[in-house]
């Protein structure tokens, strides 16, 4: 990433895209206070559980299984982040490109947690007139140091009781779907599907074995 890692994933974990919790609300929920709330429960857990904020990456992988993927729509995030090549896959190439890439993810994020202290995250008056498919929430990440701009990109699921789903995230000016799709791009004009599936997949052996 071409923006301060930690900064950057210190604000995105603050704000809850590192390790959402709490149960699935109700579809009526509105979306700025579904970012509330999983903001203000994030920082809670992350406050007051030491091995979460020493990076056990064990423990944040089964917070993420448990926790987060309920509120992410991550076959969408991960399709948006491939491009068109996304839908030439096949189903099993699909599915190992999700499941490298929610390493890539977790593992990045398990470096951060320890950086949260006191941050707060402040909701910002939603936008109005958005669609219910492509709707922004806007936030600001308030600590030591410059406040972060931090936005959510949401849409509203058709599955009753499920509300929400995150599907992308931007952190000072910069979509996570978009950055990614710039490397994955590369990787697959250079090897295709195949090709970005053995890179995401030697980059997560790596990060192993320094972790």
């Amino acid at each position: 990433m071409s923006l301060n890692r930690r900064h950057l994933l210190t604000a995105a974990c603050a704000a809850g895209m590192g390790c959402a919790i709490g149960p699935v609300w109700a579809a009526d929920e509105a979306p700025d206070g579904f970012i509330k709330r999983i903001t203000n429960d994030t920082l809670d857990v992350i406050k007051s559980d030491k091995s979460l904020r020493s990076g056990d990456v064990g423990k944040i992988i089964q917070l993420v299984d448990a926790k987060l993927m309920p509120h992410v729509n991550f076959r969408r995030m991960t399709s948006l982040a491939t491009g068109p090549a996304w839908r030439k896959a096949t189903p099993e190439q699909q599915k190992r490109l999700q499941e490298e890439f929610k390493i890539l993810l977790v593992r990045t994020y398990a470096g951060a947690l320890s950086q949260i202290t006191d941050q707060v995250v402040v909701v910002k008056p939603l936008r109005p007139g958005q669609e219910d498919k492509n709707l922004v929430v806007n936030t600001e990440v308030r600590g030591r140091g410059d406040p972060i701009q931090l936005d959510y990109r949401l849409e509203r699921t058709p599955n009753e009781g499920a509300g929400w789903m995150i599907f992308d995230l931007n952190v000072l000016g910069i979509w996570l779907v978009e950055n990614y799709r710039t490397q994955f791009t590369k990787e697959i004009n250079a090897g295709g599907i195949d090709g970005l599936i053995a890179s995401l997949a030697a980059r997560n052996k790596s990060n192993t074995k320094s972790s």
